[in-house]
């Protein structure tokens, strides 16, 4: 029978059996200086999580100005198919950016009284 050999934790053998203390310092900083520069790296570094929540952000603003241009796109299509299509559309255009009049309808200019007012006062 083979014999097992117990090994308490206490007499384990060391790893670090004949480096000094003060290498095992040094190595110990600088392991977790490297961790504490991964980890800076991992939020604030080139494709890190402030990056990409910043990428998610725009990515979003994106697609909402997306979908606001195509339904303005179809707006203009809608109208633009009206005008052809539609002769009454083209009227009520005139009117309302041209200004203009129909055959016989009468045009009344309406002057506010309070611009009187204030035009007089402006004049003196």
């Amino acid at each position: 029978m083979s014999q097992r050999r117990i090994i308490l934790k206490s007499q384990s053998p060391a790893r670090f059996d004949g480096v000094p203390p003060r290498a095992r310092r040094v190595l110990r900083v600088w392991f977790f200086f490297g961790a504490f520069v991964l980890l800076v790296n991992a939020f604030v570094g080139e494709n890190g999580l402030l990056e990409s929540q910043a990428a998610r952000a725009e990515y979003q603003l994106i697609v909402r100005e997306t979908e606001h241009l195509r339904l303005e796109n179809q707006r203009l299509r809608d109208e633009a198919r009206r005008l052809r299509e539609d002769p009454s559309a083209v009227e009520d255009v005139a009117r309302a950016e041209l200004g203009l009049i129909a055959p016989g309808e009468i045009l009344f200019y309406i002057i506010d009284s309070a611009d009187l007012v204030g035009q007089s006062r402006s004049a003196r």
